[in-house]
């Protein structure tokens, strides 16, 4: 009879237990949904699989070494098998170690996946990989000659690989994958190798197309270099410079508002670097970014209209704005903090010195244009004040074409005076990040054809090079006797990713996919599609073509009520017919 007791005894426990243990399970759902909003972030990004498209180079041909290379190069599944088909062989002894380099036939931003075969020895095999935006970077090591680092994002690994196993690495911005088998003694099953893409997945709302195939692979290549750049924050590069620098996110923001329209990336970036400068603190330690943040909020609330959005910003915003206004002296700025325009013009003073003059109109102008749409009609009168005084003084140009085009934009000098500065010796002493600023002031003279040429020699001139994506700099003089950023080091040819960059962008340490390289992307869309914006969030815009030699475009535009589609024909007699299909809720004037 006691036994029997127990017995139930038990069993009532495993019941009481089973609903207890029932109720917990319950609350699974409730506690992770309070852990998420306790700050835990899903990552807004999504992750794809790419296969290499060609073996650019392997230390050996004769089959000894390395076996059925090819293989590599067939679209896996990311799962290791037990039978051994169609594998990559590589081997070693004490003296022979094999490497291969891949292409995955763009730039991406991610890392790399590698799937081991079923190999006799179960112990670890160490390689060695090495990520490069070009070929040359892929055979450096860290070092102070060649520039080539682990800055940022690491780059260069030593790895051990799983016996029958998966294993993913790295986290950088790469076209090119170097792996070097170091273990000595070993034979390497290799049943796959593919890049892990890591990107926003959104749609590509804005377009353009011309009949000059030039011009409209620039366009496309300045959209997907501000694509890779847009991760967690908007980035300046996606190997080095992995940063919200808020002064080169102008040109990104205007190519996101020409192709993506409204996305979080832009006032997620804004915020995080307003809250990380409390005032009298300059953005980035720069006196002219902080001015920047007050034009991208301008320009940001024109083409997307969210004033939800700018009314937090506007205590900071009133602030700032007099603290800039506090930084003049009879009509003369006078900043302190880091003077800076860009890169090639930081040794200039004078130049900045004109530039910063132009930069104080520029951003005290957006920000009387903000107050007014915030009601701080006080401050926004004394913007235009100060930006009266400053107007009576006009700095030399310093011998910069940088200084020129802000000056021109300004309009402290008129816009065909900015032009024929900018025009001497071409696009000679350009630059990337503030090449958007010298077309700009060309367009404002009206010399449409001069800056289409511009774009199609200055940025084009990367594409010759086997460019995927814009540099962080470049220069027209060194396309002569260059080899390809895609192929093996030319002995006869100069190496251009090795030879060439300056400042902090010196050798392999230069970026090759700088988000502030896409001006022409944005320029294009709105000077020679012809799209600019009237009414805050794009409610009523313009359409007036620039088409210059062309003989037809047509395009998209995103607004937040839908896509604009434009056409531009030049008939027989150069006349330009547009047709525009218009989404509800859009004015359009011509």
């Amino acid at each position: 009879m006691g036994n029997r007791q127990h017995m139930k005894n038990f069993i009532a426990l495993i019941i009481v237990s089973f609903v207890a243990l029932s109720s917990v399970f319950a609350q699974l759902p409730s506690v992770f949904t309070e852990n998420i909003k306790k700050g835990r972030e899903k990552d807004p990004r999504a992750r794809l699989y790419m296969s290499p498209v060609r073996i650019v180079h392997q230390s050996d041909l004769t089959g000894k070494w390395i076996e059925n290379a090819n293989g590599l190069l067939k679209e896996g599944n990311g799962q290791a098998e037990l039978i051994n088909r169609d594998l990559t062989r590589i081997k070693s002894d004490k003296d022979h170690k094999a490497y291969i380099i891949l292409d995955f036939g763009t730039e991406i931003h991610g890392g790399l996946q590698l799937v081991t075969g079923h190999m006799k020895n179960k112990n670890p095999v160490q390689v060695r990989i090495r990520f490069g935006e070009s070929v040359s970077e892929t055979l450096a090591d860290i070092d102070t000659s060649s520039g080539a680092m682990n800055d940022h994002a690491m780059r260069d690994f030593r790895l051990d690989l799983p016996w029958l196993g998966e294993i993913e690495i790295g986290n950088s911005g790469f076209r090119f994958v170097r792996i070097d088998l170091l273990s000595k003694d070993v034979d390497l099953l290799l049943k796959e190798i593919r890049a892990v893409f890591v990107y926003r997945d959104i749609p590509y709302l804005g377009s353009f197309k011309s009949n000059d195939e030039r011009l409209n692979k620039i366009w496309e290549t300045g959209a997907y270099t501000v694509h890779l750049n847009m991760q967690q924050y908007l980035w300046d590069g996606i190997k080095r410079d992995r940063l919200v620098w808020v002064g080169d996110m102008h040109p990104e923001v205007m190519t996101i508002n020409s192709v993506f329209g409204y996305n979080e990336v832009v006032p997620k970036s804004l915020d995080l670097i307003r809250d990380a400068t409390p005032l009298p603190a300059w953005m980035n330690g720069i006196n002219s970014y902080s001015m920047w943040w007050v034009i991208l909020h301008r320009d940001w609330y024109r083409y997307q209209g969210d004033k939800n959005y700018l009314k937090p910003q506007q205590t900071y915003l009133v602030a700032l704005l007099h603290q800039l206004m506090s930084k003049t002296i009879d009509g003369k700025e006078q900043l302190d903090g880091k003077r800076f325009l860009d890169w090639p013009s930081s040794r200039n003073t004078e130049a900045i010195h004109a530039g910063l003059q132009a930069m104080m109109v520029l951003s005290l102008n957006a920000g009387a244009e903000l107050c007014e749409v915030l009601g701080e009609n006080e401050t926004a009168e004394k913007c235009r004040t100060t930006v009266s005084a400053l107007r009576k003084y006009v700095p030399n140009v310093g011998d910069s074409k940088q200084a020129a085009a802000l000056l021109g934009i300004a309009e402290l000098i008129p816009a065909n005076v900015a032009n024929d500065f900018i025009s001497k010796e071409g696009v000679n002493d350009f630059s990337t990040f503030y090449g958007y600023y010298m077309l700009q002031a060309k367009a404002k003279a009206g010399k449409y054809q001069e800056a289409i040429d511009n774009i199609k020699e200055y940025w084009g001139g990367m594409l010759d090079l086997g460019a995927t994506t814009f540099w962080e700099d470049f220069n027209v003089e060194w396309l002569k006797n260059a080899g390809r950023i895609d192929e093996m080091p030319d002995r006869t040819k100069v190496d251009v990713h090795l030879c060439y960059g300056d400042y902090c962008y010196k050798k392999l340490r230069h970026s090759l996919s700088h988000g502030w390289a896409s001006g022409p992307t944005a320029w294009l869309t709105e000077h020679v599609l012809g799209v600019s914006i009237v009414e805050p969030g794009a409610k009523v815009i313009r359409i007036r073509p620039n088409l210059g030699n062309l003989n037809f475009v047509e395009g998209t535009f995103p607004t937040l009520q839908g896509v604009v589609k434009i056409k531009h024909i030049k008939d027989v007699n150069g006349k330009i017919v547009t047709t525009i299909d218009a989404p509800k809720g859009i004015k359009v004037l011509r």
